[in-house]
C-alpha cells in the first residue's frame, strides 16, 4: 500500500544497471515509497565498440538520465558512482549514497590461478587504464589486451575457450569410442557423454560454448561488486587482488541517486542515505577532482572511515605502470572535503600532475574530452570537470 508517494527513477538498461537499481528500489519500498524504474539509454550504452577512455563525452554513461531528472520528467535518477563526473548541474544534487558494496577488484580465471601463478606473457583483459597500470606495476610480462561489454559478456570471452576445447576433445573421443565398439548404447569416453556434460553446464557456460573467440584471456579484471551483484560470482574462480597495491577507482562499489534539489531529494537522503559510504566516496572522488585525472590517466584513490579520521590511499600511474606517485594521508572527518582536496594538492606537487598531463598528452585529448567512466559493468575510470561541493547532498 502506497503511504509516502510514488518515485519514478532513471536507470541505464543493462542487466546490472537494472540489478543495481533494484536495491535502490527495494530499500525505499522499505520505507513505504513506491517506485517505478524507467531505462534510459545512454551515449556509452550506444557506442559498444570503443573503449571506455575514447567515448570523448563527459558522463558517457550518466548525463542523459539526469537530463531527464533535470527536465521534470523523473523524480531521481540511480548511478553507479564512479560513472559520475564530480561536476554537476547547479540544480542536481547526490541526495543518497546507499551503504557501499565491496570496493576492490578481482581477478577471474578458467582454473582458480593467482595472478602470481599466471604462465609467463599471460593474456589478461580489461579496458580500465588504471587496471592495466597496475596489472602492469605488479607483472611487467603480462599482455593486457582491450576488454568491453557487461559482466556476462566478459567472462563469456574469459570462459568460452576453453569449453570450446573440451567440447571438441569430448565429441571426438565419443565419436571414436563409438566406431570402434559399432554401438549405440557404447561407453562413453569420458565420465558423462557429450549430452550429459552439456546439460550439466551453467547457462554462462553454455553462452559461452557458442561465442566466437577472438582473444584467448587467460584471466580478466573485474570489479568485485559488479561480479556479485551480478549473480554471476558462485559461477566463476576468481581471487580478491589487494586494495594496497590494486587500488579502486574512486567510488567504485558504491551507487548514487541524484536528484534535484528540494523536498523529494530530502526524503530520499532521509531514507536511504548511508553517512560514512558518503564521506568516503566524497574523500575520494575530491581527491580525483583536484587531480583532475579523470578517465584519462591510470588514477586509484580509495578512503576509508576509521573513528575520527578517514584513511586515503592514492596512485597515480604512467599507462604502463612503469612510473607512480603514491600517498596515504589520514584526513580529519569533521573537515574531510578540504583535507582531501589539500592531500590532492600535495600529490600533484610531487609529481601527480605531471603524470596525469603526460596521459592526457598521450591519449591526444585537453582536458575538456575526459569522460565520466566506472567499472561496476563495463566501464571504469571517473569525470573531471571540477571539485564536487561533497556531491552536493539535499538541502546544501
Amino acid at each position: 500500500m502506497r503511504t509516502r508517494g510514488t518515485l519514478r527513477l532513471a536507470t541505464r538498461g543493462s542487466t546490472l544497471a537494472r540489478r543495481q537499481a533494484t536495491l535502490v528500489k527495494e530499500a525505499l519500498e522499505d520505507r513505504r515509497y513506491e517506485v517505478e524504474l524507467v531505462t534510459v539509454e545512454t551515449t556509452g550504452d550506444q557506442i559498444r565498440d570503443e573503449l571506455i577512455h575514447q567515448l570523448g563525452k563527459t558522463g558517457a554513461f550518466v548525463r542523459e538520465l539526469d537530463e531527464r531528472v533535470l527536465e521534470g520528467d523523473l523524480d531521481g535518477a540511480i548511478h553507479s558512482m564512479k560513472d559520475m563526473p564530480t561536476e554537476q548541474p547547479d540544480d542536481l544534487v547526490t541526495a543518497a549514497v546507499p551503504e557501499r558494496g565491496r570496493p576492490g577488484d578481482v581477478l577471474v580465471t578458467p582454473d582458480s590461478s593467482t595472478l602470481e601463478e599466471l604462465p609467463e606473457g599471460a593474456t589478461v583483459g580489461t579496458s580500465s587504464l588504471r587496471r592495466r597500470a597496475q596489472l602492469l606495476s605488479e607483472r611487467d610480462d603480462l599482455q593486457v589486451e582491450p576488454l568491453r561489454g557487461n559482466v556476462d559478456t566478459r567472462l563469456e570471452k574469459l570462459l568460452a575457450p576453453a569449453l570450446q576445447e573440451e567440447h571438441q576433445q569430448r565429441s571426438e573421443a565419443d565419436k571414436e569410442r563409438k566406431a570402434n565398439t559399432g554401438d549405440e548404447d557404447f561407453e562413453p569416453a569420458y565420465d558423462r557423454t557429450v549430452d550429459e556434460w552439456f546439460d550439466d553446464l551453467s547457462e554462462l557456460e553454455r553462452q559461452a560454448l557458442g561465442r566466437e573467440v577472438e582473444t584467448e584471456y587467460d584471466a580478466i579484471v573485474l570489479a568485485h561488486a559488479g561480479l556479485e551483484r551480478s549473480g554471476l560470482a558462485h559461477y566463476v574462480d576468481y581471487q580478491e587482488l589487494p586494495t594496497s597495491t590494486f587500488v579502486p577507482a574512486p567510488g567504485q562499489g558504491a551507487l548514487a541517486v541524484t536528484a534535484t534539489d528540494g523536498e523529494t531529494a530530502r526524503d530520499i537522503q532521509s531514507a536511504i542515505d548511508h553517512p560514512r559510504s558518503r564521506v568516503e566516496t566524497t574523500v575520494e572522488r575530491t581527491i580525483l577532482a583536484e587531480l583532475g585525472g579523470g578517465c584519462i590517466a591510470p588514477v586509484g584513490i580509495y578512503a576509508v572511515v576509521q573513528g575520527e579520521y578517514v584513511h586515503a590511499d592514492v596512485t597515480v600511474f604512467d599507462r604502463d605502470g612503469e612510473e607512480s606517485v603514491t600517498g596515504a594521508r589520514d584526513l580529519p572527518i569533521e573537515r574531510h572535503a578540504e583535507a582531501a582536496r589539500e592531500f590532492a594538492r600535495d600529490l600533484a606537487d610531487r609529481g601527480a600532475a605531471e603524470l596525469i598531463e603526460r596521459a592526457r598528452e598521450d591519449a591526444g585529448a585537453d582536458a575538456d574530452d575526459d569522460t565520466g567512466a566506472g567499472d561496476t559493468d563495463d566501464t571504469d575510470g571517473g569525470s573531471t570537470g571540477g571539485v564536487p561541493s561533497e556531491d552536493k547532498p539535499a538541502g546544501k
